[in-house]
């Protein structure tokens, strides 16, 4: 399995990209796959704070209901609405239109924490 080169990893498998002050925060493809068929995403609200191995949100599928975690402390500038409607985006665009928040990061090395896809790719081999 390869990933976006383009983003930053965390080792609860969501995965940032940069988008302006923010970075936009989804799941990765191995988290969809090990899910299953997502049924429902519950996202914070636009301006509230999430900090750093946080849960965020929750995400259900028809195997379990998990929870999601901040990969940085910060600001939430947007959510992605279109998965309260259609939450199956997750598992057709992980890297797309199945986005969940952005994320104004308030610590700025907490980026340089988060694993690159040749250090998540291993990651997740090790499991």
């Amino acid at each position: 399995m390869s990933f976006p080169k383009d983003l930053r990893y965390t080792h609860d498998h969501e995965w940032l990209q940069a988008h302006g002050a923010s970075w936009r925060v989804g799941i990765t493809q191995f988290a969809v796959d090990a899910l299953g068929d997502i049924t429902l995403v519950d996202l914070p609200r636009e301006g509230d704070l999430v900090t750093k191995g946080q849960r965020f949100g929750t995400i259900e599928s028809v195997k379990s209901v998990s929870d999601l975690y901040a990969p940085v402390s910060g600001k939430v500038t947007a959510v992605n609405a279109a998965l309260k409607d259609a939450p199956e985006l997750v598992n057709t665009e992980p890297y797309g239109k199945g986005w969940m928040i952005e994320v104004e990061p308030t610590e700025k090395t907490e980026l340089d924490e988060l694993m690159n896809a040749d250090d998540y790719g291993k990651h997740v081999a090790a499991q």
